[in-house]
């Protein structure tokens, strides 16, 4: 339990962190019962569960700061999608961008890319924030970095075979690659909430690790044999809670069951 005197994250700092975890953690579900082969099935699984685990600790945290009966299963099934402070490149579907009214299956590259971007940013993340000022996000923070760190070694395995693979499978990662980067420019333009968090040490600057990960990133492309797309167009703002339409099916399908029900103990 947090002391009331102890420093403590901003609320919408966890919230952020949980958000992330969680989405992405509900996205990659997807993929149970439909991997590729067996031994991703089971991966792809436990990687979801790792998220979904981070996300609990982070809203029961966030819960506890909050107080006035506040739980982790109100925060996860019943915020709207305005409210969700995620970062869009977790939302995205499986594919590539389609017309509103085009159907398609998922691609494991895109998936593969999308987790090898995410998780190289927030090995870098856990690891500064074991130095929080917030003692219990400083120990969540422990724990998630050693999960983080499968994550990217995983991610990176596949990117590398995609990449310096086939023709087919170098195609669909370049495409992947070139589909979801433009959306890590969301990752360096700070919000007010993550300011804050860094101001006082709580969080952690996230523009400040962009160096490392920059070189993170180009040495496994080079491994791959992929070419980075240059930065460039629209930049998102799903952490400050405008986001893409996915989401909202996304949690429409995630939340129902518990809206339905909203008394019942599980």
């Amino acid at each position: 339990m947090t002391s009331p005197t102890a420093p403590s994250a901003p609320i919408e700092y966890l919230l952020h962190l949980a958000d992330n975890a969680l989405v992405l953690g509900q996205r990659n579900a997807e993929w149970c019962g439909h991997g590729p082969i067996l031994e991703e099935d089971i991966a792809m699984a436990n990687i979801s569960l790792d998220l979904i685990g981070q996300s609990r600790m982070l809203y029961q945290h966030a819960a506890s700061l909050q107080g006035e009966g506040m739980t982790e299963d109100k925060l996860a099934y019943f915020r709207d999608c305005a409210q969700y402070r995620n970062y869009t490149l977790v939302e995205l579907p499986h594919h590539g961008p389609l017309a509103g009214t085009a159907a398609s299956d998922r691609d494991y590259a895109t998936t593969i890319v999308r987790n090898f971007l995410y998780s190289s940013l927030m090995l870098l993340v856990w690891d500064a924030l074991q130095q929080s000022r917030d003692s219990q996000l400083a120990a969540i923070a422990g724990k998630a970095v050693k999960e983080t760190r499968y994550h990217v070694r995983h991610s990176l395995d596949w990117l590398v075979k995609f990449g310096d693979g086939t023709d087919e499978s170098h195609a669909r990662a370049q495409a992947a690659l070139d589909h979801l980067f433009p959306y890590t420019q969301e990752f360096w333009t700070p919000s007010a909430l993550e300011s804050q968090a860094a101001s006082d040490a709580t969080g952690a600057s996230v523009q400040s690790l962009r160096a490392q990960w920059d070189a993170n990133v180009d040495a496994a492309l080079a491994e791959s044999t992929l070419t980075r797309p240059a930065a460039g167009g629209h930049v998102t703002r799903g952490k400050q809670g405008l986001h893409s339409e996915h989401l909202s099916y996304l949690l429409g399908e995630m939340q129902s069951l518990a809206r339905q029900h909203p008394e019942a103990v599980w």
